[in-house]
């Protein structure tokens, strides 16, 4: 089992905050490195909801199935992915303060099989990079620095 956390203090509302990380169809506008989300349900929001998202990971592109398993509206969202061989377990936590918002992710990836249990060790600080990349790209949307703004 490996868990990455992260924060970020952005300076809008939880609401928007909220919606930056709970919005599927919107994540290609927040991140140069999703290159597309495709809705794999009708449902587009909350717990049910499931999507194809594709994303650049350096000169190749890797997609990866993921799905809402927790919404609770401007507080939690939780999205999940079960991809070679290990579940990629996402909770973004949001908490308005005086200052703004606080945006936590906590990621937790559990390898269930033999081949992910030696690949992710390796891996986890790719991910990592790429983790911290997106909430800088989260931060900068809703503090209106990439086309977002509130």
């Amino acid at each position: 089992m490996t868990k990455r956390s992260t924060s970020r203090q952005i300076n809008a509302p939880a609401a928007a905050v909220f919606d930056a990380v709970a919005d599927i169809e919107k994540f290609p506008e927040k991140s140069a490195d999703i290159v597309s989300v495709e809705l794999l349900t009708e449902q587009k929001k909350g717990v049910g909801a499931r999507f194809r998202e594709t994303r650049r990971m350096g000169k190749r592109e890797g997609t990866t199935e993921l799905e809402c398993t927790e919404y609770v509206e401007n507080e939690r969202v939780r999205f999940v992915a079960d991809q070679g061989g290990t579940v990629w377990d996402s909770v973004y936590t949001i908490k308005e303060n005086a200052d703004g918002t606080l945006l936590t992710l906590e990621m937790d990836a559990r390898p269930h099989k033999l081949l992910a249990k030696i690949v992710v060790p390796f891996i986890v600080g790719m991910i990592s990079k790429a983790v911290e990349k997106d909430m800088d790209a989260v931060k900068d949307y809703c503090e209106g620095k990439t086309g977002g703004g509130w």
